[in-house]
């Protein structure tokens, strides 16, 4: 018997990959370590906290940005990407026991370099609070930001991402879901046909269009600006989620998410802000926010989807600029599945 964790299950620490000088976010890195800062000191306010870094020195640096040491486990490894939602180990229940499952990542279809990426998770199993876990490595390519668990059975993802032949090359639909079974315990996979969002380089992934707010609850991205770039393709994706029902056989509760105004970079490209791409944690749900009057409206409906859980405005505007948000640049793991 296999079970993915939902999110919004016990939680023992989420992990982060603190962005360097060197990397992508060199440009603008003090507007982004500021939102990761205040990230960093709302997790800790409610569990552990993993960050990744690259050496003593970058460590020391991040220790003088955040407020809660103390409660943060550091791990230093060099990775390509902080978008460590896609890198890192998906954690399953298998037979009673917590198991980190290793993915194969390829850079979002080979995009980008991801060497190091790649090789994260091992590297991790040498680190507390990693060392002696269970763990299996699983020769399939799949990103967690792709996939979203009901806690139960059912799989929500895209055939954008999960059926691009840059992934999984020769692979049928019947192949991959039979993958989702064996390795995550999916009896039910609901696919969704839906373009990525304008920016989005991650062939449409499945946490900034559409996530599971409980078993019978879906939040979604929506548009109801008929001049919007997405208007007619995510009027499309909600007719496709009315259509789905619950194990039960009833529609899901469906609560839309609107988009902010549109944020373009230096360019004037559009990059993909939007507020599916919240982090559930203990007690809480993180909520990212661009300074958009959409911001209000977005927690609005997530408060009402979470009424045991504390919403927190997070300041996401400049994580956009490469390309993510809040849960891209997250990844929890359930209760027990951690050494303290």
């Amino acid at each position: 018997m296999i079970r993915f964790p939902a999110e919004w299950e016990k939680q023992s620490a989420v992990l982060i990959a603190w962005p360097h000088k060197t990397g992508d976010f060199s440009d603008n890195l003090s507007a982004v370590e500021q939102s990761y800062s205040i990230i960093a000191d709302t997790i800790t306010q409610y569990q552990r906290l993993i960050i990744v870094c690259r050496d003593d020195a970058h460590q020391q640096h991040i220790q003088g940005l955040i407020s809660r040491s103390e409660d943060v486990d550091f791990i230093q490894a060099t990775v390509n990407d902080i978008w460590v939602r896609d890198t890192v180990f998906l954690s399953v229940e298998k037979e009673g026991v917590l198991t980190h499952l290793n993915f194969h990542f390829n850079g979002w279809g080979e995009k980008y370099l991801h060497q190091n990426d790649n090789a994260l998770n091992h590297k991790l199993l040498n680190a507390k609070p990693f060392k002696g876990v269970s763990h299996t490595d699983v020769d399939f390519i799949l990103e967690g930001g792709s996939v979203e668990s009901d806690g139960i059975d059912t799989i929500l993802t895209t055939r954008q991402c999960l059926l691009n032949p840059n992934r999984n090359k020769g692979l049928s639909q019947a192949d991959i879901e039979q993958q989702l079974l064996t390795h995550l315990g999916a009896k039910r996979v609901l696919w969704l046909d839906q373009e990525n969002l304008s920016g989005d380089d991650t062939d449409a992934h499945i946490d900034t269009l559409a996530r599971f707010c409980s078993a019978t609850t879906i939040a979604y991205t929506s548009c109801d600006d008929k001049n919007g770039r997405h208007y007619a393709s995510l009027k499309r994706m909600e007719a496709q989620l009315q259509a789905f029902r619950t194990q039960a056989g009833e529609p899901y509760q469906l609560i839309p998410l609107p988009l902010p105004q549109p944020i373009t970079d230096e360019g004037g490209q559009p990059l993909p802000a939007n507020y599916s791409n919240f982090l559930i944690i203990n007690h809480a749900v993180m909520v990212p926010v661009y300074g958009d009057a959409m911001d209000a409206v977005a927690l609005e409906r997530l408060a009402a989807c979470f009424p045991q859980h504390e919403i927190i405005p997070t300041p996401c505007r400049p994580l956009v600029h490469q390309y993510g948000s809040l849960h891209c640049m997250t990844m929890q793991f359930p209760a027990g599945i951690q050494k303290q």
